[in-house]
């Protein structure tokens, strides 16, 4: 039997919104993907700390958000590695944990584009397929034509969790941004007030 195909979707998901859900679903549904894994990054090595919910409360809203997708699941893998945590290392882990599985990374435009900046970029590139998602106003740079890269279709997301962070500081109603359990539990727990 072939090895399940599992796309990996990094992220802070600071918080989870409907953007990254519909991402996460083309990918499931319009490439070769089995399921696609929510991996929540700790803390991402390009970004400011301060502005993180914590960790577990992120993991939370991601699991509150796929409730109920059998295709889709939530991973705290990076939280158990050390930090800050590197694409690489995460796959590697990943590997030697669930050797039946085949990971590929999803990522936006913008990210393939810096990609050339990570650590380790020649083996990710060597070893792993990347599935990319168009992001409005990047172009992926010299990596769109790498073979190991597939560009798609996938519908274009301007939707942020910046955005919703402040939309939740200003008051706002942030229905259908992101799920429903999701907003409630953001109040609930008074996040990014």
């Amino acid at each position: 039997m072939a090895n399940k195909k599992i796309g990996l979707f990094f992220g802070s998901f600071n918080p989870i919104h409907t953007g990254h859900l519909i991402i996460a679903n083309y990918m499931a549904n319009f490439t070769d993907l089995d399921e696609v894994w929510f991996v929540v990054s700790p803390h991402n090595p390009f970004k400011e700390k301060k502005s993180l919910a914590n960790m577990y409360d992120r993991l939370e809203m991601v699991n509150l958000a796929i409730e109920g997708i059998d295709y889709f699941r939530a991973s705290d893998i990076e939280f158990k590695l050390p930090q800050p945590s590197y694409t690489i290392d995460t796959l590697i882990h990943l590997h030697e944990k669930y050797p039946h599985r085949d990971f590929v990374l999803i990522m936006g435009e913008d990210n393939l584009a810096g990609l050339h900046k990570w650590k380790n970029a020649d083996i990710i590139l060597r070893d792993y397929k990347i599935i990319v998602y168009p992001r409005p106003g990047f172009e992926g740079g010299d990596l769109k034509n790498h073979p190991a890269v597939m560009m798609t279709d996938t519908p274009l997301m301007e939707l942020s969790s910046t955005f919703i962070r402040q939309a939740v500081k200003a008051g706002k109603n942030i229905k259908f941004f992101t799920p429903d359990k999701v907003a409630e539990f953001i109040d609930k727990k008074g996040l990014y007030l």
